[in-house]
């Protein structure tokens, strides 16, 4: 796995200011090679948002001599210098972002004295992506001919001089929307939610990743990469482009509800308005939101594939390979059919805790053969009550714990340097060097016993089309507070914790509805789990339906939980439980069985090993530290059995295990669980 830093680098005690990111200097490096770092997400020139000069000026600038002295460099120095000591360096491209700064200005507007936060001098002004696609500032910035020579031309066939007016979503009464939640409510600056679906806005996103690649980053990020649907949550998207493209899709996928009526010239907002929807209350009980989600699933996964081919044929172009990478948020279904143009996922959680090892298991399912790199968020979650405690000296267990369960459950949590604390917080998050460095030598010295296989013999559905609704309702705070409605039970979300919470180990199976995504179910897939539990699983495709049969027909068990799918084949091994008893759930008892509370995933390593990751989260407040569970007993099933055990836990230590089997399940007695252990079953030495 990749060992991720999240590098935005943003300033302790000041906004984390978008788009772009603060001056990179030479000693960031170090740290990095400190953390063991791989590869760096959100990590360099994001101001392509603001404009194309403002973004070559990040990558290629001059530097002056004051700077130098304490080792600034331009991004492209800086990725070079990185390159050196064999870490990745991603290029971010804020997709939604399109900026404008107040700014101040010489008299002969030819030098910029401040942008963004003002001083009082000189003219001023306005500076961003109208300015540059009008050409106000031919002393400061290169003719925007010089980037498009044939100029900017929308789907009308019109000349573009404002990229903003044309590239802009809007709402169900034409209105622009903002990103609101990178605007900082105590500056001026604005930032416009920007449309993909729209030609000219991915033209210009192309020339982003130009001058990124010619830059020398090893990968292009695309953030907001579900582009324009996180703008639902402001009434949008009734832009032109998403009108035309969702009159093309209507007239390939006909609606009843649309019986005689004129597609060349209907208009779905206008339509919505005259029958009191604002797209706004109950959007998913407006008529055709079924028809219109669809369509923007479709759009998202034709122009995110666009540009990503476009990133990797334009660094073919100058002699380079490159990968591509996006930011997935939440992982939520909409990002599935976009995952087979990446080859790095990364995830920026929408609710980050101090325990969701169910939340990771999804996450090994939606990636499948691919690493993941995951980054935490400040909305919705307890980061800013960490920062505090790090901050006095405490939770350094708790850090652990962050960085130790993704390892654990099959993913990477990146290290934060300099991460995002929202547009209000004036603060970054920097965790303690030294914390950081104990974590990740931890991690890179024992890369060996985690691997993305595992040996798990109970796998849990994930049913699109059946978690779609309660998932909705329970999510449908905004991103600038990221609540969950916990009194909107999601049968999937309540079992899969239950399973974790009572250290079962579980694999998660995702069901996609085959019209979002494709349905990729297999008997094939399935055929390496004893169990298979469906909870709330009532609708089926074909295709999951001939794999279910598949699977039982090898002899596997299904377990039904809530509502059944009427197309469920009828079989004697199909079992009906209550998700709340975990004994009916598991018709063949409990891989992993122990009277410790903590939370397992059994692992299984290249050399034939068997690795059980175990994670405490018995945290003390009041000590301020994790609680050792002093004596515990494993009962551990494998699917062959092993002569050996070691344990190893998180500070380094290697404790031989004496092994007693017991109708083929491994007993072992374990002392002093901390934060993290893993016990290896082995038959050779342990490496």
């Amino acid at each position: 796995m990749h060992r991720g830093v999240y590098f935005d680098a943003w300033f302790p005690r000041q906004h984390c200011y978008h788009p772009s990111l603060p001056p990179r200097r030479l000693r960031m490096v170090d740290d990095l090679v400190d953390f063991r770092a791989t590869v760096l997400v959100w990590a360099s020139m994001g101001g392509g948002s603001l404009s194309l000069p403002y973004l070559e000026q990040e990558a290629f600038g001059p530097v002056d001599a004051r700077s130098r002295f304490y080792g600034f460099v331009n991004d492209s120095e800086f990725i070079a210098a990185c390159h050196e000591r064999g870490i990745k360096v991603l290029g971010i491209v804020f997709e939604a972002q399109g900026w404008e700064f107040p700014v101040e200005l010489s008299e002969e507007e030819d030098a910029v004295l401040a942008i963004n936060e003002l001083r009082g001098v000189g003219k001023r002004d306005w500076m961003g992506l109208r300015e540059f696609s009008s050409n106000r500032y031919p002393r400061l910035w290169p003719p925007v001919e010089r980037y498009f020579p044939g100029g900017l031309v929308n789907s009308d066939g019109e000349p573009v001089t404002d990229l903003i007016e044309e590239c802009v979503v809007r709402d169900i009464h034409q209105q622009p929307c903002h990103a609101h939640w990178v605007e900082c409510p105590d500056r001026e600056h604005q930032c416009f939610y920007m449309d993909r679906n729209n030609p000219v806005w991915r033209e210009y996103l192309k020339a982003v990743i130009r001058i990124q690649v010619d830059a020398g980053v090893d990968g292009i990020q695309l953030d907001e990469a579900e582009l324009p649907m996180g703008a639902f949550q402001y009434g949008a998207c009734f832009c032109k482009d998403c009108m035309k493209g969702f009159r093309a899709h209507l007239h390939d996928h006909p609606q009843p509800e649309l019986d005689g009526v004129d597609l060349a010239t209907f208009h779905y907002g206008e339509w919505l308005l005259e029958r009191g929807f604002d797209f706004k209350e109950g959007r998913e009980r407006t008529p055709l939101f079924g028809a219109y989600y669809a369509f923007q699933c479709l759009a998202i996964k034709r122009y995110f594939a666009e540009l990503a081919d476009y990133a990797r044929e334009y660094a073919r172009s100058v002699g380079r390979e490159i990968i591509v990478s996006g930011n997935f948020f939440n992982l939520e279904p909409m990002y599935l059919a976009l995952a087979d143009d990446v080859d790095l996922v990364v995830t920026e959680m929408r609710n980050t805790t101090y325990r969701q090892p169910e939340w990771y298991r999804y996450v090994a399912a939606f990636a499948g053969d691919k690493d993941v790199v995951v980054v935490e968020n400040p909305y919705g979650g307890v980061v800013p009550e960490l920062i505090g405690l790090l901050a006095e000296g405490r939770g350094h267990d708790l850090f652990r714990l962050s960085l130790f369960e993704a390892a654990a459950f099959g993913a990477n949590m990146s290290v934060p340097y300099g991460s995002w604390m929202g547009s209000v917080i004036e603060d970054s998050f920097h965790a303690p060097h030294g914390l950081a460095t104990e974590i990740q030598a931890f991690l890179a010295d024992h890369e060996h016993l985690v691997a993305r296989p595992t040996a798990n013999e109970v796998a849990v559905v994930f049913s699109v089309e059946s978690t779609r609704e309660l998932i909705g309702r329970a999510d449908a705070s905004d991103n600038t507070l990221n609540l969950r409605d916990e009194s909107v039970v999601v049968p999937y979300r309540d079992l899969t914790r239950r399973l974790a919470d009572a250290a079962v180990p579980f694999d998660v199976v995702i069901f996609a509805d085959g019209v979002t995504a494709p349905d990729r179910a297999s008997a094939e897939a399935l055929a390496r789990y004893a169990t298979l539990v469906l909870p709330d699983a009532y609708a089926l495709t074909d295709g999951q339906v001939g794999a279910l049969e598949g699977y039982l027909a090898g002899g596997g068990t299904v377990v039904v939980t809530d509502r059944v799918a009427a197309s469920l084949p009828d079989h004697e091994r199909v079992v009906t439980a209550d998700r709340t008893v975990l004994d009916d759930v598991l018709p063949h008892g409990r891989q992993v069985d122990t009277s410790a509370a903590v939370t397992t995933n059994l692992q299984h390593l290249a050399d034939g090993s068997y690795a059980l990751h175990v994670v405490n989260y018995d945290y003390d407040a009041v000590d301020d530290a994790v609680r050792p569970v002093s004596d515990a007993t494993l009962r551990v099933r494998t699917p062959e059995p092993r002569g050996r055990a070691t344990l190893v836990t998180s500070d380094g230590r290697r404790v031989g295990l004496d092994v007693v089997h017991e109708d083929g399940v491994h007993v072992v007695r374990v002392e002093g669980l901390g934060v993290y252990s893993i016990v290896v079953l082995h038959d050779g030495d342990l490496p």
